[in-house]
């Protein structure tokens, strides 16, 4: 396995991590989740729709094929960390709730950048070796 394939699976891992365990709190209910929800201000519905789509992005961006919906699941959980980071930094949350998904935006652009061609949509224009 070259580094490129290992730098890949690193930083997939990594987003699935960080990920997946807080789409399962979220479907579940925890009261932990409900809290931080509702500190933020957002409404009770909205923790299991949120929550359903970070598992599914989470399994989609590590299962073998469908590379369109690999595409879509970074974006979606590229735009749930950015809204988590701007909902954090609006509440005056402490520093690292902001700075945290920043973070695993860094990392999930790792895994998107280094994904290997199986993974790619056909015909993509983004920079392959």
């Amino acid at each position: 396995m070259n580094a490129k394939a290992i730098g890949y699976w690193v930083c997939t891992v990594l987003v699935v991590f960080f990920m997946l365990p807080g789409g399962i709190f979220q479907v579940m209910h925890t009261p932990q989740t409900v809290q931080g929800f509702a500190k933020l201000g957002f409404p009770v519905y909205f923790i299991i729709f949120l929550g359903v789509w970070k598992v599914l992005g989470s399994l989609a961006i590590v299962w073998p094929g469908l590379p369109l919906l690999k595409e879509w699941a970074y974006a979606g959980i590229f735009f749930d960390l950015t809204g988590a980071a701007v909902a954090n930094g609006a509440t005056h949350e402490v520093w690292w709730h902001v700075a945290a998904p920043l973070v695993i935006i860094a990392i999930l652009y790792g895994s998107w950048a280094l994904r290997p061609a199986s993974r790619k949509v056909a015909g993509s224009t983004v920079a392959t070796q």
